[in-house]
């Protein structure tokens, strides 16, 4: 029976009590009952629902973020989807690898340990190939890392770590740092065989490459700040990150990025032959009067109108009116 019954239940109770159906006794002997709950030892839940959504709703940020800055390195489209967030012992993550495996051991600063993440090596590979110019196609047989191909995955974990900043960020500021990259997973002794870890299973794809990147964090290392690990938690601290340094932030950046600036001089309607027998000398009269004021354009939009002119031996154009912006929709 449920701790809150709606009304229909609480009226159907009442009746059952009036006809005889129910009787009050029992009822009061099976509330008096001790309840037993399913508890297995050897794999205990440590997380709570609200716990694990939150983790999920942290890790869709990132795989977001982590699928724009792939596509862009690997030039190739990535698509990235949280497949499953879940808590299972050491052992059972290590049993469910492939070996060998791409294995990226690091800290998750200030937080004491470390945790893992796992790349398929088929993925891995084919990020590999493609950084090194190839067309992405995994080996037809797995193998160990390379020197050179571990100092590759290397720079690339680190970046792929960096990411994991922003989506912390509303939880605990926090620096991962990548430790060692391990490909046999037997001999990657992290924690304790029995020891509950988080598991955080992303499904990538890069063209017709299909695998899973695996976060493994151990319970331990997520202990000291489980008390924040909750929606209400997350939310409240996401609205207060608009802080004025954040806001100052944005704006310098805003204020150093760079547009294209062209001006207009005029233009003219010219037919292919004439075009391919223009020569150096030749005049192309344009329509303009030499009066009328030129087009200032930043970026796609006219903004200026200005009149040409030489300032310290440059040519220039010296604005004389600003176009008033009109209806975004028009």
């Amino acid at each position: 029976m449920s701790e809150v019954l709606s009304q229909s239940e609480i009226d159907a109770l009442l009746s059952a009590l009036n006809n005889g159906s129910v009787d009050a006794n029992e009822l009061k002997e099976e509330q008096a009952r001790k309840k037993v709950k399913v508890y297995d030892f050897r794999r205990p839940n440590k997380f709570s629902k609200d716990q694990i959504h939150t983790l999920q709703v942290i890790y869709e940020n990132y795989a977001r973020s982590l699928a724009t800055y792939l596509s862009a390195q690997l030039r190739a489209p990535v698509q990235m989807e949280i497949l499953s967030v879940e808590q299972l012992t050491y052992e059972e993550f290590v049993r469910s690898i492939p070996n060998p495996t791409i294995l990226n051991i690091f800290s998750f600063y200030p937080l004491e340990g470390s945790a893992i993440m796992e790349i398929n090596p088929n993925l891995g590979f084919s990020f590999l190939d493609r950084l090194l110019g190839g067309p992405g196609y995994a080996p037809a047989k797995i193998r160990a890392l390379t020197e050179i191909e571990q100092t590759v995955i290397e720079r690339i974990a680190q970046r792929m770590l960096d990411y994991l900043q922003e989506p912390w960020g509303t939880i605990i500021e926090l620096e991962p740092s990548l430790e060692r990259v391990e490909t046999n997973p037997q001999f990657t002794q992290l924690v304790s065989p029995t020891e509950i870890m988080m598991i955080v299973s992303i499904e990538t794809q890069m063209a017709d490459v299909l695998g899973m990147i695996n976060i493994c964090i151990p319970f331990l290392v997520l202990e000291p700040i489980l008390d924040k690990l909750n929606v209400h938690y997350y939310y409240s601290s996401s609205n207060q990150k608009a802080s004025q340094e954040n806001i100052d932030s944005i704006r310098n950046k805003l204020q150093n990025t760079k547009v294209p600036v062209k001006i207009i001089l005029g233009t003219t309607n010219i037919t292919v032959k004439e075009l391919l027998e223009l020569n150096v000398g030749d005049v192309i009269p344009l329509e303009r009067n030499i009066k009328n004021d030129l087009e200032v354009v930043i970026g796609q939009r006219t903004k200026f109108l200005g009149k040409p002119g030489v300032y310290e031996n440059r040519m220039s154009v010296q604005v004389s009116h600003i176009v008033e912006e009109g209806n975004e929709d028009e």
